[in-house]
């Protein structure tokens, strides 16, 4: 993951254990196909079992549209499924390193999905989010439905899917949709400390938390196996590191 690659769409970069995905389709509102489903999932593949990954930026070109989700014309002619889709968003969502999502712009259908599979959400003020399923008569699949439900709400799920509002920054903030809005020159900056700090992180702990957490939003926690991963975290050097930088009053060194 060292050598900057620009595959079907996809750009990515390894930047200090930092993995920084964009989706380099601007024309077409970083609108993703076959194509750049199947790459993205290879690039978490890659991350997932890359020991130097520490955290996940991903991000569309421009200053317009973060992504429109799936691409309509290849939905229109069979190229693409919802459920092609729903295999992205889930892969996303169990990624084991923290992710960020930086929106430069605005978020529409299952690019609002992809952006709540991140953990952190940083938007700009100006953006807008709207997901025109029941306009266009297109069910999620129950992934989907499951994951706005356990991350917003049922109110606020049913506000962006039953009624496909159109919400701006500000409500987006309030409802819990976004970690952060700024402005758009600060977007870069912010996304970029937030990143810096979670990949500074003791990674054995960051990875376990986010597992655990995760599970008990789902409802399929299972104790033992978390007390495994809690152990192992105690056990680990990290956290002898960590306790010896403590007490040295310096910055710990996870390696």
């Amino acid at each position: 993951m060292n050598t900057p690659t620009n595959k079907d769409g996809i750009r990515v970069r390894n930047d200090n254990s930092v993995v920084r995905v964009t989706i380099d389709r601007p024309a077409q509102h970083n609108a993703l196909g076959a194509a750049q489903v199947d790459r993205l999932r290879s690039v978490f593949d890659e991350i997932e079992n890359d020991p130097s990954a520490r955290a996940l930026v991903l991000t569309g070109a421009g200053t317009k549209t973060f992504s429109s989700g799936a691409s309509l014309d290849e939905m229109t002619d069979g190229t693409m499924t919802g459920e092609h889709f729903d295999t992205l968003t889930g892969r996303l969502a169990r990624l084991r390193v923290p992710t960020v999502a930086a929106l430069s712009g605005s978020v529409y259908g299952g690019g609002a999905e992809l952006a709540l599979c991140c953990d952190f959400r940083v938007g700009v003020q100006g953006m807008e989010l709207r997901v025109p399923a029941a306009k266009l008569g297109v069910c999620y699949p129950v992934g989907g439905l499951t994951r706005y439900v356990q991350r917003l709400g049922l109110h606020a799920a049913s506000r962006i899917l039953l009624a496909a509002e159109l919400l701006d920054g500000d409500e987006l903030l309030r409802i819990g949709f976004l970690t952060a809005l700024v402005e758009p020159e600060q977007l870069v900056g912010s996304v970029d400390a937030l990143a810096a700090r979670l990949a500074s992180l003791a990674p054995l702990a960051v990875q376990t938390m986010k597992k655990i957490l995760i599970e008990i939003a789902a409802g399929s926690l299972d104790p033992v196996e978390a007390q495994r991963g809690i152990d192992e975290c105690n056990r680990s050097k990290h956290l002898a590191e960590g306790l010896q930088a403590w007490r040295e009053k310096r910055d710990p060194d996870f390696r």
